[in-house]
């Protein structure tokens, strides 16, 4: 049975609880687009338990994430994103980690985003505008691109330890950094970000103490 999330675009810049046929306990919270050059598709947010996972259709990019899903320490997050509908162009999803204030003007986040040209990226969130590179996007060869159906299927995971954090795509580490500067805080809230004009299907979302 298909239990279905919809947000309204009146919601984009907020976060909203998500309704009661929803993945138990879980919210999101949406980003409108601003820009002319690439704005947001028509439709509203979808987000489904569909067998042992999530399904995520997204016409605007959205966050979302369950508050009692939280991690400290040393720990993993992993889940496997199957891109099911790509983009006209490039866009990401993936895995957000050391969240915190999620609903309001002081959100902060990590995320470790993957894209359907074989690319990757980690970027901080600090309030409601404010990303900065932790590492800027970069080509791996470890990522799946879609296929001719469109479709392609990516197990990402994040590892945090007490000196570092590991960033991997189908067991392969494409970037390690110390945890310092924009990585120091990875304790609070991890989830999931898909980016617009997105469907996705996710996996095995999961995290646990290493």
């Amino acid at each position: 049975m298909r239990r279905i999330l919809t947000a309204s675009l009146l919601a984009v810049v907020m976060a909203a609880p998500l309704a009661a046929q929803a993945p138990a306990g879980w919210k999101l919270r949406a980003d409108r687009s601003t820009s002319a050059a690439d704005p947001d598709a028509a439709g509203t947010i979808k987000f489904v338990t569909m067998g042992g996972g999530f399904h995520a259709t997204n016409p605007q990019a959205a966050v979302y994430w369950n508050p009692a899903n939280t991690q400290s320490g040393n720990y993993t997050v992993k889940g496997t994103f199957n891109l099911v509908k790509p983009s006209g162009h490039t866009n990401y999803y993936g895995i957000v980690f050391g969240g915190s204030g999620l609903e309001g003007a002081s959100q902060e986040y990590v995320y470790f985003l993957v894209a359907q040209d074989g690319t990757w990226l980690v970027k901080h969130r600090q309030g409601d505008a404010t990303t900065h590179d932790v590492a800027p996007k970069a080509a791996s060869a470890a990522i799946n691109k879609p296929g001719a159906d469109g479709k392609s299927t990516n197990a990402l995971e994040v590892r945090v330890s007490a000196s570092k954090v590991d960033f991997v795509v189908n067991g392969t580490v494409v970037h390690s950094a110390p945890k310092s500067g924009m990585l120091a805080k990875t304790d609070g809230i991890y989830g999931i970000r898909v980016n617009h004009q997105l469907e996705v299907h996710i996996d095995g979302f999961s995290a646990a103490k290493s």
